[in-house]
């Protein structure tokens, strides 16, 4: 089993090996492109004069915007496959920021093979059951630069779970792949803070049009498959992985029926990972070294809601190696990313913990 407190990117750190990867993640730093401007644009609309002067094509965007960065915030917040953190984005429109988005995301979960790989039935291929799963809990809050809607804020609360599995099939003692199936839940509301004379005037016609102070809960189907080929060089082990995986959304439960929420999601991570046994000995323990580098595109509803088209990370660890000195951990040590990508970069620091079962 592998623990990462700070990245729930995790990969098989051996060939055949009974292990089981989780990643459990805390809040980091980083900065995001959030969609947005829709409460602004109602705002200036409804002040210039009523609910009906704003046209049905128009309405229909707004709610799509507002559908689409639910689900993204939701898939943000409540899968392993995405990393958490403190992020911090402007929402430009034109020349200047239209708002200020902060957004904290905390994880616990993550993804492993278990046990040893066994024979499936006479074929010359081995596999192993596969578990994958994750809590999580998100807060974005977006600030509006309009000086007509000065001191006002808009937040949205999500908390998600996912669950499932599936098998890793080893074609060979190096190259395997992983189909998956899981459904993640997620519960999304909104609080809007109104401080602004314009937007404590119009804050009950927000809330009848389903723009404010609204909840939804959602599920989504999520069909995966890894691909992962194991190269071992000496006692340096790379690991290249590409994992693909889509949503399915719906949403229910609204709190108000013009809320419309549902789509289509995706995202592909590509992923060198290196692992390398240095031969010094401190306090009795080896110490290791390696990391990774991915990159992440994102599709749909995903880049939609997020405003971001791709994301890259770059990863590295130093670990002590407890493999069979301490019972059940396989190395202890530090690891730290830095993230980049289309209107995004940050960066991660935390525990590097792998067990070993």
């Amino acid at each position: 089993m592998k623990a990462r407190y700070g990245s729930p990117l995790v990969c098989a750190g051996a060939l055949f090996m009974p292990v089981v990867d989780v990643s459990l993640s805390f809040p980091a730093a980083a900065s995001a492109r959030v969609l947005g401007a829709v409460t602004v644009l109602l705002l200036r609309a409804l002040a210039t004069g009523a609910e009906a002067q704003i046209p049905s094509a128009r309405a229909a965007w707004i709610q799509d915007g507002i559908g689409a960065r639910v689900e993204a915030l939701t898939i943000l917040g409540g899968d392993f496959g995405l990393s958490d953190g403190n992020f911090h984005s402007t929402d430009p429109q034109g020349r200047r920021a239209a708002a200020e988005i902060d957004t904290s995301v905390s994880k616990f979960g993550g993804d492993g093979d278990v046990g040893n790989p066994r024979p499936l039935g006479d074929l010359s291929v081995n596999w192993q059951p596969r578990v994958q799963g994750n809590m999580g809990y998100l807060e974005s809050t977006y600030h509006p630069r309009d000086p007509l809607l000065a001191g006002d804020a808009s937040e949205i609360r999500t908390f998600a779970a996912e669950f499932g599995g599936g098998a890793r099939f080893w074609i060979t003692r190096r190259f395997s792949v992983a189909p998956t199936g899981m459904i993640l839940y997620g519960h999304a509301e909104d609080a809007y803070t109104a401080r602004s004379a314009l937007g404590r005037q119009d804050l009950l016609q927000l809330r009848q049009l389903g723009l404010a102070d609204w909840s939804v809960q959602t599920w989504s189907l999520r069909p995966a498959l890894n691909v992962q080929y194991l190269l071992a060089l000496d006692r340096v082990l790379l690991t290249f992985s590409s994992d693909a995986a889509g949503f399915l959304t719906h949403g229910f439960a609204r709190s108000n029926m013009r809320l419309r929420v549902g789509g289509d999601s995706g995202f592909v991570t590509n992923k060198i990972d290196v692992d390398i046994a240095l031969g010094i000995r401190l306090h009795g323990h080896e110490l290791r070294t390696g990391g990774y580098l991915s990159r992440t595109d994102l599709f749909g509803d995903l880049k939609t809601g997020l405003g971001v088209e791709h994301l890259n990370e770059i990863h590295g660890r130093l670990v002590l190696d407890f493999l069979n000195q301490l019972p059940g951990v396989q190395w202890l040590g530090l690891g730290a990313s830095y993230i980049w990508g289309t209107n995004i970069s940050g960066w991660t620091v935390g525990a590097d913990v792998a067990f070993h079962f």
